[in-house]
């Protein structure tokens, strides 16, 4: 297939599908995008910004099933699922159950690992190529834990990033977590402070960046909702509310909706959603230094531009339930008792839907039954940490190419 000659179209203008987009021009190839809502305009445009690079432990943790029958009860708690879910939720969740037994946690981990080292490589090559240095902070991330018990609980995962060679430093007492977070309650008392951590100044302008440099050198996007993909021996038509398209190649990545779209060409895959809750402050909410993380409560708080964006938790629910926006409230009231200085006012509540799959891991593969279709989704709360790296390897897999990491288990073949 010749590159100048090639017409590639990706299905999402998310971050991972217009991350693809940009990598397949840059490749030579002509490439249009299609989305049926536009630019940023899901999950990429309310997430926390951060480029989570260390954070590469799955959510499916040995001994995690022990605690998750009491979480999952709680209807603000950081894992929840809406007992009108839960028997359409059962076979995700017994995949989730095997992901998190120790040999394929092993595994899933060293994948993640793998992924999250050559997406800070691509990241950074991207930041210099698109000359978007001034949208990226370098403020490093502080976990928080009340007390040594919650401290010690957490000790495998952060023993898991240093072995991973990640810099984290151990902070004890309220005057060395005030050094790096001033104005934090003092029921913290032990802290991790990772320096390399990233986060852009807000995630949709980033996504909005990317498709002005796509569009800017010839790319298209245009608002249509696919409804059936057809692959053929020599080329793939797309079936859309705006007519048929054909391209030679198409790359799948409209995050939580490519389930049905993989279903319609033979791919069953145990995609579901993370359906994440926030409140966005504005400028002047809350002096924050740093990237803040609860783990013990499942959520952040991010500077998005000159504001404070307070967010998180998992609840798995699917894409047709209305928003719960009490669980967004819980989080607020919860980040004024641990940032007392904090001003809760004149917030915006968002939810958004994250593409979920059972080992944490995303798929980034060829279909099953079809070498034309490129899946590229399912990265949960990643997206945006792992959009660069996966766009490279969506770029391998069209030109045929082997890739610096392995690609096995990111396969979708994985679930058959």
């Amino acid at each position: 297939m010749a590159k100048q000659d090639a017409n590639i179209i990706v299905i999402g203008a998310g971050v991972i599908g217009l991350s693809c987009a940009l990598a397949l021009q840059r490749a030579g190839f002509r490439v249009q995008v299609l989305d049926r809502t536009g630019v940023a305009a899901e999950a990429s445009q309310g997430n926390a910004g951060a480029f989570a690079f260390t954070e590469v432990e799955p959510l499916a943790t040995p001994g995690i099933m022990r605690k998750a029958p009491r979480w999952l009860l709680d209807p603000l708690g950081p894992l929840s699922l809406p007992l009108g879910y839960a028997v359409q939720f059962a076979p995700w969740m017994l995949r989730f159950w095997r992901a998190s037994w120790r040999d394929r946690y092993e595994q899933s981990t060293r994948a993640q690992t793998s992924l999250m080292q050559l997406s800070k490589s691509c990241l950074e090559e991207l930041i210099a190529s698109i000359q978007a240095e001034e949208m990226i902070r370098r403020e490093g991330q502080l976990q928080l834990y009340e007390g040594e018990a919650d401290f010690n609980a957490n000790q495998e995962s952060l023993k898991l990033k240093q072995a991973q060679g990640i810099e984290v430093q151990i902070l004890k007492g309220a005057d060395a977590i005030a050094s790096i977070q001033p104005g934090l309650s003092e029921r913290f008392t032990h802290a991790a402070y990772t320096p390399a951590w990233m986060n852009v100044c807000n995630p949709a302008s980033w996504v909005e960046r990317l498709a002005q440099h796509f569009q800017e050198a010839g790319g298209e996007i245009t608002i249509a909702t696919v409804n059936a993909i057809q692959p053929e021996s020599a080329s793939v038509t797309l079936n859309t509310d705006q007519g048929t398209q054909t391209a030679s190649k198409v790359i799948l990545a409209c995050g939580a909706w490519s389930r049905t779209l993989a279903q319609s060409i033979g791919d069953r895959l145990p995609l579901d959603t993370e359906r994440g809750y926030n409140t966005t402050l504005p400028a002047g909410a809350f002096d924050l230094k740093t990237h803040l993380t609860f783990p013990a409560h499942g959520f952040v708080v991010s500077r998005i531009d000159e504001g404070v964006r307070v967010g998180g938790a998992v609840e798995f629910g699917g894409l047709q339930r209305p928003p719960n926006y009490k669980r967004a409230q819980t989080l607020l009231n919860k980040a004024k008792r641990f940032l007392p200085g904090l001003n809760t006012a004149d917030g915006v509540q968002w939810m958004g839907f994250r593409p979920s799959m059972p080992d944490s891991l995303p798929v980034i593969s060829h279909a099953s039954q079809s070498d034309r279709v490129i899946y590229c989704f399912g990265h949960g709360h990643l997206g945006l940490t792992q959009s660069a790296g996966s766009a490279q390897l969506v770029k391998d897999l069209v030109l045929g190419e082997a890739s610096s990491i392995d690609r096995a288990p990111f396969s979708a073949k994985r679930f058959h």
